[in-house]
């Protein structure tokens, strides 16, 4: 296998120094561990703690006047995470809004987004699409008095392939598009790592006629996206994962400008739905504003929001296209270590091969031997993180943030060992 010091050279020699510095790292024997489950809970940047008390110091001594006197004013705190967001995603600031959970804003898009009618009322998903995605669109069609299994269409890859084709997702909406009422695919799948191409994906949908969303819950600070250039109708995602905001954290929701100022579009409404200059009005009908803020219900929780203001601005300061540019590197070492690992060796990589078609991922699928237990003995016996998937695949995501070459060394040599060991 590539030496250690090889992979220690990599790292001083790459053009995006790591910021594993800046992060809080789990502690293993006398070192610190090579942690791969940021596809599952980010780090905790250390920025974060000051924040947090400049928040409970600002509650202390100023009570309800923090919501107009706060160092960052809470009234209006989520507006500091817009512009930030929107260049996250490849958005409008208009058109993105920082609220509630994932699977929260995906139920509050399809109150608005799908609509269906008798010749056009099933919903696109892949088969292989998160459980919360599966029973949220489950439970939407169910909402509209049609039966799950026949109005939730499931694509799968062909057969023994564990990837889907983009081109058999546009030649199914060509062929059957006419019953879809709205797709909603995962832009990076949770199990494989595929990173699907949404740009003629979404193509497809609108020629078919229907509308399209995605999830972002793998995609959000892992691949860069262009929500707006490439004309998706709506988006959410997650904060927690490769966001580094913290378990629960607050999640993000993208609605396209054409459908900002649609009056007809139906939307659940709250307090802070309303025109922000006469909420404090309090009158009973919402006046509504034409941009994502529209579909908001309540005031942002500022203990929960800070973590995601703190994540957005190292993601400003870094910038999505350098951050892939060394996620594409830093996998394809893990990839060409893992592949000298496996000779001889139960297991094999079931991400696609081409660095495009994947994010900072790899999932591996080992023969013949339970998942958890592997997992569990990379993180005991080396100090690896990974992720298990029963009942055969281990999630190894070296997230460009605080990842190194030499965590990469480290895992591919320790899922070599653990193996060995049977």
């Amino acid at each position: 296998m590539s030496s250690e010091d090889e992979a220690r050279a990599l790292d001083v020699a790459d053009e995006l120094p790591t910021l594993r510095e800046r992060f809080h790292v789990p502690p293993y024997s006398d070192g610190e561990a090579a942690y791969f489950a940021g596809n599952s809970l980010g780090l905790q940047p250390k920025a974060l703690r000051a924040r947090l008390e400049q928040e409970l110091t600002d509650w202390a001594q100023l009570g309800v006047e923090g919501h107009l006197e706060a160092a960052r004013p809470w009234v209006s705190y989520h507006e500091q995470l817009r512009d930030p967001a929107a260049r996250l995603v490849g958005a409008l600031p208009s058109e993105v809004v920082v609220m509630n959970s994932l699977t929260v804003n995906l139920h509050l898009m399809m109150v608005s987004f799908y609509r269906p009618s008798a010749d056009r009322f099933k919903i696109l998903i892949e088969d292989s699409a998160f459980p919360s995605d599966s029973y949220a669109v489950r439970s939407q069609v169910a909402l509209h008095g049609y039966d799950p299994d026949d109005a939730v269409v499931r694509v799968k890859p062909r057969s023994g392939e564990t990837a889907l084709s983009t081109d058999d997702v546009v030649r199914y909406l060509e062929q059957h598009g006419n019953e879809i009422a709205l797709i909603l695919l995962g832009t990076v799948n949770y199990y494989s790592g595929e990173f699907l191409d949404m740009e003629p994906i979404t193509a497809a949908g609108h020629a078919a006629g229907a509308l399209v969303g995605w999830d972002l819950a793998h995609a959000a600070g892992n691949v860069p996206t262009r929500l707006h250039d490439w004309d998706v109708d709506w988006a959410a995602w997650c904060s927690y994962k490769y966001l580094n905001s913290g378990p629960g954290a607050v999640a993000g929701a993208f609605v396209h400008e054409r459908h900002l100022a649609d009056r007809s579009l139906p939307k659940l409404a709250g307090w802070w739905s309303t025109d922000p200059a006469t909420r404090f009005d309090m009158g009973p009908v919402v006046s509504p504003v034409d941009t994502a803020d529209s579909w908001q219900l309540s005031n942002p929780p500022i203990l929960a929001i800070a973590p995601v203001l703190v994540s957005l601005e190292m993601f400003d300061e870094v910038g999505m296209d350098a951050l892939r540019e060394k996620s594409v590197r830093l996998t394809g070492y893990l990839e060409a270590l893992l592949d000298e690992a496996a000779d001889g060796r139960p297991f094999d990589v079931i991400t696609p091969r081409d660095p495009q078609r994947r994010g900072a991922q790899l999932s591996v699928r080992v023969r013949g031997m339970d998942a958890g237990k592997v997992s569990g003995a990379l993180r005991r016996d080396h100090g690896v993180y990974a992720d298990a998937r029963q009942p055969d695949v281990i999630r190894l995501a070296p997230a460009p943030m605080y990842c190194t070459y030499h965590d990469c060394w480290r895992a591919a040599r320790a899922l070599a060992e653990v193996l060995d060991r049977g």
